[in-house]
């Protein structure tokens, strides 16, 4: 069994958790499926997450009756009710009787709930259908099924907390990745549905708006809360953030945290997964005292691993609940994540290779340098479409000033372009720097897999890094930025081999994940492939030119 539960558990701190489990199994109902309409159970693991997240400082604690935490994480397997569990807890956030924040302590030093005033609960998800469909869908069904209903008012657009009057007294809304939107909300609580499926940037842009948004009310103790299976490592997910920040905890290098945090899944042990039975008690483990939900259920999951081409890593991430790169992804992102060097940046001067890939108007076009005499790669530009806009072109000017910049900042071997959707342009930047300007036609696939497998060989062997500039109000860092789209790349296998007998691959989109951009991904392995000729060519730097001086005689 493997868990990481942070920080340890301390029984100086008191919590409002027994009076939440009470209230959600008194008012609260199961959502759609087969135990919809029935009263709300509570396992001990759940009952356990709702003591922690419910901790408050202790009397006479200079913040005696205030949360010990401002955000808590659970990360279980699917299929484990997370989503239940979070409409729950949001219920009783909304409730106008749900003894959820403290209002002084008993004879006996435990904490006396109260309600929230006017509470405002943002519920977020990749996109507004999903959040219907998820936690929201589920808090909608319960308002409306459990034995308050005539205390709220629900649509598909919000839920209303009514006062005696029958006024509007408190809501809950869904919100997808539009953060604008979110500016000045007085949250008191929120909620962050499969957080592993929250990685473009405008999610993480939302995401931090919404947290920014809890310091505003602190009468009422604002928290939020995360709840998620295990996501993909290196793919810059919010949730892969909140776990990192775990790890840091559980390693003592943040002290007092403010978050709580929860993870179960298959231990070292079950490494091996060749047979049924290994697999049930793999299954087993991640699950956790709370066993199966009906006879044969792990057995089921269990021979989802013999389906032909199933994506075992898949597989293994969501049942098992490990971080695992999946199968249709090209780079391995905890090797990518290692050659990560943040500040490090390429010297002006330096002698360097360049790589462009885009497209004008539906995807991304970046803009990468290699260090010839390093490996150290940095991301030089990178335009990528709003999601919200169809319309969104490329500014060509743009792209050719930063082609500018790069011309005079660094003495450039060549430039690697793919032409497509650029033809024209590449070929006035040809005219200008004919010795330099190339095009590499990334749809010759045979080339371009041979070249892939050179970046794979750079990697595995550590020959690359990647730098930049990092940018500490988030809105441009080149570093994440290039790891990201390298991390967006899916694999496609040809159906031609090379002399041992090994299909050749090359990049593609990931199945299923065609919002997903890779341009800056393949710009750097076009850099690199001209730092590689470079290096195999015995390129070399020009020699600067020595001034002579003249005595006058």
């Amino acid at each position: 069994m493997a868990v990481l539960i942070v920080p340890p558990l301390d029984l100086t701190y008191p919590t409002l958790g027994p009076s939440v489990a009470e209230f959600i199994l008194d008012r609260c109902v199961f959502g759609p499926g087969s135990l919809a309409g029935q009263p709300a159970r509570l396992d001990d693991e759940k009952l356990a997450a709702l003591y922690r997240l419910y901790e408050v400082y202790p009397q006479g604690h200079r913040l005696a009756g205030r949360r010990r935490f401002q955000r808590g994480a659970i990360e279980w397997r699917k299929g484990m009710a997370k989503t239940e569990f979070a409409a729950w807890v949001a219920f009783a956030e909304l409730h106008p009787e749900g003894p959820v924040r403290c209002d002084g302590f008993d004879a006996d030093g435990d904490p006396v709930g109260r309600p929230v005033a006017f509470p405002y609960i943002p519920m977020m998800a990749v996109t507004e259908e999903q959040v219907s469909e998820l936690a929201f869908g589920v808090l909608k069904y319960v308002v409306e099924e459990g034995p308050d209903a005539d205390l709220f008012d629900s649509s598909l657009e919000r839920i209303l907390r009514l006062d005696a009057r029958g006024r509007a007294d408190g809501q809950v809304v869904p919100v997808s990745n539009s953060p604008g939107s979110r500016d000045g909300a007085l949250t008191t609580f929120q909620h962050f549905d499969e957080p592993h499926r929250l990685y473009l940037p405008s999610a993480k842009n939302a995401h931090e708006t919404m947290s920014a948004n809890l310091t505003k009310r602190p009468l009422e103790d604002p928290w939020a809360l995360y709840t998620s299976t295990a996501g993909k490592p290196g793919q810059g997910s919010i949730q892969e953030d909140v776990r990192a920040e775990a790890e840091m905890i559980d390693r003592g290098e943040i002290e007092n945290p403010a978050l709580f945090f929860f993870a179960r899944w298959a231990g070292d042990e079950h490494d091996d997964l060749t047979t049924i039975d290994q697999r049930v008690a793999a299954i087993a483990d991640a699950t956790g005292p709370v066993g199966e939900y009906g006879p044969g259920q792990f057995e089921s999951i269990a021979k989802q691993w013999d389906r032909p081409k199933a994506d075992k890593a898949y597989l293994e991430r969501v049942w098992l609940n490990r971080w695992r790169k999946s199968g249709s992804q090209f780079f391995d992102f905890k090797k990518l994540l290692d050659l990560a060097d943040p500040g490090k940046t390429i010297p002006k001067g330096a002698f360097v290779g360049l790589g462009f890939d885009g497209a004008r108007f539906r995807d991304a076009t970046g803009l990468v340098a290699t260090d010839i005499a390093t490996g150290v790669q940095e991301l030089l530009g990178l335009w990528e479409r709003p999601e919200d806009d169809e319309d969104w072109e490329v500014p060509e000017d743009e792209v050719t000033q930063t082609l500018e910049d790069a011309m005079e900042r660094f003495e450039v071997w060549k430039l690697y372009g793919d032409p497509p959707h650029w033809t024209e342009t590449m070929g006035s930047w040809s005219a200008k720097w004919p010795d330099q300007v190339e095009e590499f036609w990334t749809n010759k696939y045979v080339r371009m897999a041979y070249t892939l497998r050179e970046y794979t060989e750079a990697i595995d062997t550590r020959s690359v890094r990647f730098g930049g500039i990092e940018n500490p109000d988030g809105d441009f860092d080149p570093h994440n930025d290039l790891i990201r789209h390298l991390g967006n790349a899916g694999v496609k296998e040809l159906r031609v081999k090379d002399d041992e007998g090994k299909p050749l691959l090359v990049m593609a989109k990931q199945e299923g994940q065609q919002e997903l951009k890779f341009d800056a991904g393949m710009a750097a392995v076009l850099s690199w492939k001209a730092c590689a000729d470079a290096r195999r060519t015995g390129a070399k730097p020009k020699a600067k030119r020595k001034a002579v001086i003249r005595r006058l005689k």
